[in-house]
């Protein structure tokens, strides 16, 4: 009687911050960032590179491996609360993290040429910009209309799902960092591209002011452009 040896793989999916880790791509560059979001909280910094060895080797070239867009707030440097270093990260910062197509070519740029294999979308507790947003009445003064023109849409649907001053301020941020996926993924055809031939992994989250920790925001599931059009 012939015997057969039957192999399992295991899979082991861990979760840190409501991000999962399942071994695809773009896993370790998230486990990266969330690993330095660790230590920042708990004031445990790695010791960093900055000096003149580490800037004559990026001379030869840059090779991030994550991306992150998020708000240009003063109080949410992507490089600090990851703790990371010269050259790790690319990052785009624009305020209320919303996107434009200058925004969008960074994206690009960041993961079609430079290769980075994560795209992080983070927006954070408190933000100003969609504040201003949710308590803006009339027509907002000089380019400053641009920023609340994107982050409206969230704006309104936090309103309409209700609830105390705060949670529908909670309720739009996330709802913000949603919007921008979604546009992304709507008017971005080389990350759309990216992300469903599996070479870009693309995750949210939203940094707290208060403690520093960066928690996991569900992106919505969006339909493929080809169902859009029946």
């Amino acid at each position: 009687m012939k015997r057969f040896r039957v192999l399992f793989a295991l899979l082991v999916v861990v979760v840190f911050s409501g991000f999962v880790f399942a071994g695809s791509v773009g896993d370790e560059s998230l486990q990266k960032l969330m690993d330095g979001n660790k230590r920042y909280v708990e004031e445990k910094l790695a010791g960093k590179d900055l000096g003149d060895n580490k800037r004559k080797e990026l001379l030869k070239g840059q090779k991030p491996f994550a991306i992150v867009i998020t708000c240009s707030d003063s109080r949410v440097p992507p490089e600090l609360l990851f703790d990371q270093g010269l050259g790790d990260i690319f990052v785009i910062r624009v305020a209320g993290n919303v996107v434009d197509p200058i925004a969008l070519g960074s994206i690009e740029y960041g993961a079609e040429h430079l290769n980075s294999p994560l795209l992080f979308i983070l927006g954070h507790s408190n933000c100003g910009a969609v504040k201003a947003t949710l308590e803006a009445k009339g027509k907002p003064e000089g380019n400053i209309g641009a920023i609340v023109k994107k982050i409206k849409p969230a704006a309104d649907a936090a309103k309409k799902k209700g609830g105390s001053e705060d949670v529908i301020l909670e309720t739009a941020i996330h709802e913000n960092v949603k919007n921008v996926y979604k546009d992304i993924m709507s008017k971005s055809e080389i990350i759309d591209h990216l992300a469903k031939e599996g070479k870009l992994k693309i995750v949210a989250g939203e940094y707290s002011l208060a403690t520093g920790k960066v928690e996991a925001i569900e992106l919505p599931k969006l339909a493929n452009k080809s169902e859009k059009s029946h």
